[in-house]
């Protein structure tokens, strides 16, 4: 598979449809520029009717955009049919072939574009080597389990070489230990053949596990772009912030600056001081706020923890162990906060009706 890497350009593309109940146009994608690096495992994120779908739809070519170009590469290839586009597209159906053994359903996509007989026997077997299915070949689809028939339709789309792998859903109708086990795989696979793959899911876990990068999508934009840590740690706007992880949102007044302090990588950042259900607390500014302002503030609930005393005064409103943590509500002023408390065994466990204090550091809140 030594062949040139090619990356995936979006360029002011746009998708609209009509409704079929108002007979309105909509945009299902509206003017969406990207850049999908050679390469890179790259997510697209969102909610049902988001456009992820109709993005991928769009580069694979089952889907023309109305406005726009893509680029594979260098080359435009709105105009090109979907056999002709140097792509392969992993179903969430597996869409297999019942009547072929697994050996002929990878070869397919090889007969169709007449590759000789011996080539397409050792392109075969060696990518069902990679996918752990070697030994195999003379089954037929419906003896395998739906992690081996993944496995088979990952073969098939692999085995033609192309320069960008899609996949559209490919774990949802897999059990959950499955899908973890299977991401894993295709993680390894695509990081071992070093393909550009772009995948859609709906699932933060599966995004955060596989990517490089995360393109979060909501109503036909995209609402950011960025790699897991950043996306998480550094949300744009509470849907953000909401949707990639559990998220605690506390709305406060800036009230007056802070002391100055360092930052990783030598940077200087900005302390403030807020007023938050009428306690004062200090946090990190992100360097354009001004006193009097109103601001939200996203807390994760592993970032924060219960004290006798402490940056919030708060109420216990659920108290429950779930084993590995101790799963806490509490309730600061009219806001309700939820948290975890990782590894509880020895550690005082608060009670509901309690009263006690929220505490964090500083810097762990990302002010929006």
């Amino acid at each position: 598979m030594e062949k040139v890497k090619k990356g995936v350009r979006l360029d002011h593309i746009s998708k609209i449809y009509q409704d079929p109940k108002t007979g309105k146009d909509f945009y299902a994608v509206r003017d969406t520029s990207l850049t999908i690096e050679p390469g890179s495992f790259v997510t697209l994120l969102g909610p049902s009717g988001c456009g992820k779908t109709t993005t991928l739809r769009m580069i694979a070519g089952f889907e023309s955009p109305d406005e726009g170009e893509i680029y594979l590469g260098e080359e435009p290839i709105n105009e090109l049919t979907p056999n002709k586009r140097d792509t392969a597209m992993v179903f969430q159906s597996y869409a297999l072939l019942p009547h072929y053994n697994v050996f002929d359903n990878v070869a397919y996509g090889l007969k169709l574009r007449k590759v000789p007989r011996d080539e397409i026997r050792e392109r075969v077997l060696k990518i069902l080597d990679l996918v752990e299915l070697t030994g195999m070949e003379a089954r037929m689809t419906n003896q395998l389990s739906g992690g081996q028939q993944q496995r088979v339709a990952l073969a098939r789309a692999l085995v033609i070489e192309p320069s960008v792998l899609l996949f559209d859903e490919p774990l949802s109708n897999l059990d959950a230990k499955l899908r973890v086990s299977m991401r894993t795989e295709i993680r390894r696979i695509q990081q071992e053949v070093g393909i550009t793959a772009i995948y859609v899911t709906h699932d933060q876990s599966e995004a955060m596990a596989l990517s490089d990068n995360i393109i979060i999508m909501n109503k036909g934009v995209v609402a950011q772009m960025g790699t897991p840590q950043e996306i998480y740690y550094h949300p744009v706007n509470e849907f953000v912030a909401d949707f990639i992880g559990e998220a605690n949102f506390l709305k406060g007044t800036m009230v007056g600056a802070a002391k100055q302090l360092s930052l990783d990588k030598g940077s200087v950042g900005k302390r403030v001081i807020m007023n938050i259900e009428g306690s004062e607390i200090e946090v990190e500014g992100n360097g354009s706020m001004e006193t009097g302002n109103e601001y939200t503030l996203v807390l994760r609930p592993e970032a924060a923890t219960l004290a006798d005393e402490g940056n919030l005064p708060c109420e216990v409103v659920l108290s429950c162990f779930m084993g590995s943590y101790q799963n806490y509500h509490v309730k600061v002023g009219n806001t309700l906060v939820k948290l975890e408390e990782h590894n509880p065994k020895n550690k005082h466990i608060y009670a509901v009706g309690d009263r006690c204090a929220l505490v964090f550091d500083p810097a762990s809140v990302h002010v929006l």
